[in-house]
C-alpha cells in the first residue's frame, strides 16, 4: 500500500480538494483506494466527496470504546474508493495523545488499500508532522500567494527537523547540537541552513551524520502549486524547490501545478467533486495529469527513496511553465465555447475578471506588505 499525505502550510489553498479528487482519480484508473480525514477537529473531506453528514469517524474510534477500525471505514458511490471520516463532530479529537496517535497509525498501515491518502489539517502542528512522515513521499499544496510559499517552506523545514530529531540520540553530540539548534532563537544557529547544520555534526559525530544524511535522502516530498492564475506563476515554485535544496537540504520534486478555475465553488455548492461536475475543465485536467504522476512513479520500498528523479529511459515530463501554459489555452477555449453556445454572457465574463482582479490587488498590496517587513528585519539583523 502507497501512502500519500497531502499537507499545507496554512489553510485555504485546496488541500482538501486535491485529495478527494486524486482519490477518486486513483480509483477511476482500477486501483482501491482509501481516503482518511486527518484534518482532526475541523474534518470536512467528506463535503468534497458530496456525503452530506458522517455518524462516526475517527474522533468516535478514538474516544468510545470497543470501536473497531472497520466500522469507520465507509463505502463511497465511486467504484474502489472507500472513505474514513475524521472527527464526526466529537469534541477534543483534534488533540490527539501519543497512545491514540500511535493506535491510529497502527490501525491504518494494516490496511490493505492499493493507495491512502491522507487528508492533513494545515499547518506544522506535532500531529500533522508525524502524520505527513508516514509516507515518504507526501504532497505539499501551496498557492503562487507570497504568504502561502513561506508557509509551505516553513512547513517543510518543520518536517526536516523534526526528522532529524527522530532519528538521532539526544545523548548523542548530534542530539545536542540539534538541541543547541533549537534553543538558539536569537543567535545565527536557527538561521542557519540544513547542510551548515549537518556538517557541525559530521565534524563531532560522524555516525550521526550518516544516519541524518540516510534520513533526509529517503525523504522525497512533491509540491502542487495550486489557483495559479498566470503560468509565469509557476517559477515560484520552481524558487521554493531551489529554496528547499539550498537551506534544508532536500530534493522537492514538481508534481504539478492546477490553474485556477471558478468551477470549484460551483461544484462544492454542488456537492459534487469536480471530477464528476466537469471532468473536462482545466481544474480536473490538473487533478488528472497529477495523478497519472502517481500512478508512474514506483512503489515505495522500505527505507528506499519513493520517487523516482528520472532514469534515462524515461521520457521527458513536461515542467511547470508547460504544464500551466497547456492548462491556460485550454481555459481560453473553453470559455469561447462557452461564450458561443450563450451559456456565459459577456456580462458573466466582465463580471469574473474584475472579481479577479480585486483579488490579485489585494494579494499585491499583502505581499508589499511581507517585503517591507521582510527587508527591515534584515536591515534589523544586519545591525545586530
Amino acid at each position: 500500500m502507497v501512502i500519500i499525505p497531502v499537507g499545507s502550510g496554512k489553510g485555504g489553498v485546496g488541500k482538501s480538494l486535491l485529495a478527494a479528487n486524486l482519490s477518486i482519480a486513483l480509483a477511476e484508473a482500477g486501483k482501491r483506494v482509501v481516503l482518511v480525514d486527518l484534518d482532526l477537529g475541523a474534518s470536512n473531506a467528506h463535503t468534497m466527496l458530496g456525503i452530506r453528514s458522517v455518524s462516526r469517524g475517527i474522533g468516535t474510534f478514538l474516544s468510545v470504546p470497543r470501536t473497531s477500525f472497520d466500522e469507520i471505514i465507509l463505502p463511497t458511490e465511486y467504484d474502489g474508493l472507500s472513505f474514513v471520516p475524521g472527527d464526526a463532530e466529537v469534541p477534543g479529537a483534534a488533540n490527539v495523545k501519543a497512545a491514540q496517535k500511535k493506535r491510529l497509525v497502527r490501525c491504518l498501515g494494516s490496511l490493505d488499500f492499493d493507495f491512502m491518502i491522507l487528508d492533513l489539517g494545515p499547518g506544522a502542528g506535532t500531529n500533522q508532522l508525524d502524520f505527513f512522515l508516514l509516507g515518504a513521499a507526501g504532497i505539499v499544496v501551496t498557492t503562487p500567494a507570497l504568504t502561502s510559499l513561506l508557509n509551505a517552506y516553513l512547513f517543510l523545514k518543520n518536517v526536516v527537523f523534526r526528522v532529524m530529531h527522530a532519528t538521532v540520540d539526544p545523548a548523542s553530540r548530534a542530539g545536542a547540537i540539534l538541541e543547541e539548534v533549537r534553543r538558539d532563537r536569537e543567535g545565527g544557529l536557527q538561521r542557519a541552513s540544513v547542510p551548515r547544520i549537518l556538517e557541525m555534526i559530521a565534524g563531532e559525530d560522524p555516525a550521526g551524520h550518516a544516519l541524518l544524511s540516510r534520513a533526509l535522502e529517503r525523504l522525497r516530498p512533491r509540491l502542487v502549486l495550486n489557483m495559479v492564475e498566470d503560468p509565469a506563476e509557476a517559477e515560484k515554485g520552481e524558487k521554493l524547490r531551489a529554496s528547499a535544496r539550498g537551506y534544508l537540504g532536500i530534493e522537492v520534486s514538481h508534481l504539478g501545478v492546477i490553474v485556477r478555475d471558478e468551477l470549484q465553488s460551483v461544484a462544492l455548492g454542488s456537492r459534487v467533486p469536480i471530477l464528476r461536475y466537469k471532468p473536462g475543465c482545466v481544474l480536473s485536467r490538473g487533478v488528472y495529469r497529477i495523478a497519472e504522476k502517481v500512478l508512474a512513479a514506483p512503489v515505495e520500498e522500505p527505507g528506499g527513496a519513493p520517487w523516482r528523479a528520472g532514469e534515462e529511459h524515461d521520457p521527458p515530463l513536461p515542467g511547470p511553465e508547460a504544464e500551466a501554459e497547456e492548462d491556460f489555452k485550454g481555459m481560453r477555449r473553453d470559455l469561447e465555447d462557452l461564450l458561443r453556445s450563450g451559456a456565459l454572457s459577456m456580462s458573466d465574463l466582465v463580471e469574473s475578471v474584475r472579481t479577479q482582479q480585486i483579488e490579485l490587488s489585494t494579494l499585491r498590496r499583502e505581499n508589499a506588505l511581507l517585503r517591507a517587513r521582510m527587508r527591515r528585519d534584515a536591515r534589523e539583523s544586519g545591525r545586530s
